[in-house]
């Protein structure tokens, strides 16, 4: 499974690399703080909505400590997606937070 750490995150975004963070955590978690331009997608609904993911660039995976996004990860590899699991998840993150 591909991993990045939050800093690398960090960089590919200030870099303006085409990514598509996807936040695997349940919605009232990503209401107290996201990472901004992040998409909601809760876990439980990965599966229904992987449609909406783009397969031709790399979807980073993001929960709270790494372990939900790991699977997100696992899975979308599996259906053929670009995955990588931010390994740290939002408690690692210190780049700027989006509220609400």
């Amino acid at each position: 499974m591909k991993e990045l750490t939050p800093q690398q995150v960090e960089q590919l975004l200030k870099n303006g690399k085409k990514i598509q963070m996807i936040d695997v955590r349940e919605t009232t978690e990503v209401a107290v703080g996201k990472i901004p331009g992040a998409d909601n997608i809760p876990l439980g609904l990965l599966e229904f909505r992987k449609q909406d993911l783009d397969k031709t660039v790399e979807n980073i995976m993001v929960c709270r400590s790494g372990g939900r996004s790991a699977r997100a990860t696992e899975y979308l590899t599996s259906q053929g997606y670009q995955a990588v699991n931010m390994i740290g998840g939002m408690l690692a993150w210190e780049g700027n937070i989006q509220i609400g």
